[in-house]
């Protein structure tokens, strides 16, 4: 899949500069900052997952671990609970939720915000990408269906290691935000399920080649996309943050861990993250607790029309959605989308 590309605004010239910033982000719906996340930690995080993935024979022996060449016979993705076995054991290394606290980070959040003291959502997410995989590559989307709350909230995108364009990093079509709603997705494979149509973007994708530390900051409203990772062998590792004011309200599953509800018999908690950390790292446990947060209900219906989506699809024969219901009995077959999912993959496709 060739998407044609254009470069990103740099916005490095106008960091201390707070009404700079959020006159570029109410404008371009998008921060691109060469370096905000500290290069040693960004790389120091980077070998501990990756320490985790070569335990679990997910990169090629005898390979340098820093270079990340992946095993292709242990490819996986989200909503596998073979992904997620792995997933949970980087989760819980202190240093990648310490990281998204970093006060380069923070400080431009608040600038954003016109100063509010900014609250980093406790649901962070690493994202850890297979080469040839492309189908199941992060789908167009706004993240406000994903993770709610306001629509004031930004998300922080920064690849752990070198990222060019063709390892699959983050696009994004810029004031995309500017539609000041949540616009219809639909089902599609890729983390997240749910797809914007693309058509009319087309030509307006902006990206580049990023580097260690560089990050991505942008709305919840912005339409953005991951690109495939077209590699032969290199495992795209990144991490998706998120924040908002602290007075502002934030959805009640983002004080969870992300894809903890994948291992139904046994969810992995917060108890579980913290299990090998020392008391020094206190500071850091439970740090939402301590403010009187504004915590609303989850809303499903975008989750839901997408599950929707996926049982008609799926008994019309449509493969996409086959491979999605199996995923959805396999984490739990007791819950009725799982009985009806099974019902539909038992079936004889409708012609």
């Amino acid at each position: 899949m060739s998407i044609p590309l254009q470069p990103f605004k740099e916005s490095n010239d106008l960091l201390g500069n707070g009404p700079a910033l959020r006159d570029r982000m109410a404008e371009e719906g998008y921060l691109f900052i060469r370096g905000l996340m500290d290069h040693d930690r960004t790389m120091e995080l980077r070998r501990q997952i990756l320490t985790v993935l070569q335990a679990n024979d997910w990169l090629v022996p005898g390979t340098d671990l820093m270079d990340g060449v992946a095993n292709v016979d242990k490819r996986c993705t989200e909503g596998d609970l073979d992904y997620a076995e792995v997933y949970y054991q980087a989760y819980r290394l202190e240093l990648f939720h310490r990281i998204a606290h970093q006060q380069e980070i923070m400080d431009a959040m608040s600038a954003i915000m016109d100063g509010a003291e900014p609250l980093p959502h406790p649901q962070k997410i690493i994202r850890m990408w297979f080469p040839k995989y492309t189908e199941h590559t992060t789908p167009v989307h706004q993240d406000f269906v994903h993770f709610q709350g306001n629509f004031e909230t930004y998300t922080c995108w920064s690849p752990l290691g070198d990222c060019p364009v063709e390892l699959g990093p983050l696009a994004l079509v810029p004031g995309s935000h500017k539609v000041d709603r949540v616009l219809d997705h639909h089902f599609s494979l890729g983390a997240g399920a749910l797809n914007v149509e693309e058509d009319s973007y087309e030509g307006q994708w902006h990206s580049t080649d990023y580097e260690p530390g560089d990050c991505l900051l942008f709305h919840s409203l912005t339409l953005h996309r991951a690109l495939p990772n077209v590699t032969e062998d290199r495992l795209r590792i990144s991490l998706d943050n998120r924040y908002t004011a602290r007075q502002a309200p934030v959805s009640e599953h983002m004080l969870t861990p992300h894809l903890g509800e994948h291992r139904v018999d046994n969810p992995h908690t917060w108890e579980q993250v913290y299990a090998d950390w020392s008391e020094e790292s206190d500071d850091l446990k439970y740090y939402w607790e301590r403010d009187d947060l504004v915590v609303i209900p989850t809303d499903l219906q975008y989750t839901d029309t997408g599950l929707a989506e996926a049982l008609e699809l799926a008994a019309q024969g449509d493969a996409d959605a086959q491979l999605h219901l199996l995923k959805v009995v396999k984490r739990d077959p007791t819950t009725d989308v799982a009985r009806k999912a099974q019902a539909i993959l038992e079936m004889e496709p409708v012609a």
